[in-house]
């Protein structure tokens, strides 16, 4: 049975299609349409429920220590209030998830992990933790807001000390007042735009939820949806787990190696990634050169040959053309080159394109 985030009253009574996702009940759009909510995000703002993503804590002297083992990324240098994007891997390299930590005291780490992966990625952590380290999932302690778009910045110091307001992009306030409700905010998001993730307790989210919408209406701040939200990470080429990365695919693969550092000894499946570098397969973007969209896994041709097969399409709304990510083979293409889709027995011309498609100003 799909759970109730603590906004699900306030989507029902806004109108907001409700759908299951990830173990969820959420609502993939309201009544303004996923367009209109993608289109918002891009020019104005727009107010995300993510409460269902999941939260645990790493805590005590060997925090640090477990991270380094677990994680690929690299947390010795990361500095109280800072967030840092990591990859967490298999031994084979094959990825467990994609994450974000946040550094919230000296011995003291929050994890965010993606809801479908909540179980899992509790169960492979907890797998490979070892000395003085207080491990927890607080999951269901917490709740999360996404407000996005370039009005967000003003929306929020209407509501909190400016100066709490985080400027540099992954970093954030621990310990902010935000209409009165104590809340981690921080200057995050999974949209391509300017943007801020607030966490709080879930008895506060409707609150939070209904003060924040009412500060932003003069902004043209809307909420939005699970279809939006997911046009609008395509747009931004950011990866989403089921798609452009899975137990089958490594980070190195899917254009994640900013996040690897194959230097740090030791972490969990740190010889499999040395021993696939280069990679044989990489992520690459195109763009629907005419008509049609091109959805996930469909086989991709270049020259009558399969090279590789589509992990995320759709129709961009702010670029107006169809886009789509997709896992090729090494050196198969390159940008500017045309290939051919193959869409329920058709084939769709497509351009090989640079990523992201698109990359705010």
């Amino acid at each position: 049975m799909e759970r109730k985030t603590p906004l699900y009253e306030t989507h029902m009574a806004a109108g907001g299609r409700i759908v299951p996702f990830a173990g969820y009940l959420l609502p993939v759009q309201y009544g303004t349409g996923v367009i209109a909510e993608h289109m918002a995000v891009r020019q104005k703002a727009g107010l995300f429920d993510v409460s269902h993503m999941g939260e645990v804590i790493f805590k005590g002297p060997d925090a640090l220590q477990n991270l380094n083992r677990i994680l690929t990324n690299d947390f010795t240098s990361l500095a109280v209030g800072k967030v840092r994007y990591s990859a967490m891997c298999l031994e084979d390299g094959g990825m467990v998830d994609d994450l974000i930590v946040y550094r919230l005291g000296e011995t003291l780490y929050l994890v965010v992990v993606n809801a479908s992966n909540r179980e899992k990625d509790v169960a492979h952590m907890r797998k490979y933790l070892s000395g003085d380290c207080e491990f927890q999932d607080i999951s269901d302690s917490v709740a999360q807001l996404a407000l996005q778009g370039p009005a967000a910045p003003a929306i929020l110091r209407r509501l909190m000390c400016a100066e709490d307001v985080p400027e540099k992009y992954y970093s954030c306030t621990l310990d902010a007042e935000v209409s009165g409700i104590r809340a981690l905010v921080s200057r995050t998001g999974y949209t391509g735009e300017l943007g801020y993730e607030i966490y709080c307790a879930p008895a506060d989210a409707p609150v939070l939820w209904e003060k924040l919408l009412e500060t932003g209406a003069s902004d043209g701040l809307i909420p939005c949806g699970l279809g939006a939200r997911d046009t609008l990470r395509l747009e931004a080429a950011m990866p989403l787990y089921g798609h452009e990365m899975d137990e089958f695919v490594s980070p190195l693969e899917t254009g994640l190696g900013f996040a690897v550092k194959l230097t740090k000894d030791g972490f969990v499946g740190r010889e499999a990634l040395l021993a696939q570098a280069p990679p044989s397969r990489m992520r690459i973007g195109l763009a629907v050169t005419g008509r049609g969209i091109v959805r996930e896994h469909c086989p991709l041709f270049k020259d009558g040959v399969q090279i590789g097969v589509t992990t995320s399409g759709t129709h961009a709304p702010f670029l107006g053309r169809g886009i789509a990510m997709a896992l090729v083979g090494t050196g198969s293409c390159a940008v500017g080159d045309t290939a051919e889709a193959e869409v329920r027995g058709r084939r769709i011309t497509v351009e090989v394109v640079p990523l992201p498609f698109y990359k705010r100003a």
